[in-house]
């Protein structure tokens, strides 16, 4: 089964830009599809953004893109335009590809252990 990384978080100024990193072992991400979920102190994890039938929280659209490298089996996401509502864990996570994408987390059944993102206003 594949195991997910996350990498790239950190803390950073509002308006300002992170990549976070998601690196898969175990699998081919291409097999899988892939998705951001975040999740603040205190709230439930919520959905980010998901590849393949690229879709996107409405919260973050037009400021993250998701992407992925399948030399390196690796997925991104790109953080643009940090607001101070954006800091939370953040996490990778997949399912085999089925045909239907899902943003709910139940529907994933790997996941890596989180990235922290805070941004200061």
């Amino acid at each position: 089964q594949v195991q997910l990384v996350e990498s790239g978080g950190g803390l950073v100024q509002a308006g300002g830009s992170l990549r976070l990193s998601c690196a898969a072992s175990g699998g081919t991400l291409s097999s899988y599809t892939t998705g951001w979920f975040r999740q603040a102190p205190g709230k439930e994890r919520e959905f980010v953004a998901v590849l393949g039938r690229t879709e996107y929280a409405d919260s973050v659209k037009g400021r993250f893109t998701i992407s992925r490298d399948n030399g390196k089996n690796t997925v991104y996401l790109q953080m643009n335009s940090l607001k101070a509502e954006d800091t939370a864990v953040y996490y990778c996570a997949a399912y085999r590809t089925s045909g239907f994408y899902y943003i709910t987390p139940n529907r994933y059944a790997y996941w890596g252990q989180g990235t922290q993102v805070t941004v200061s206003s």
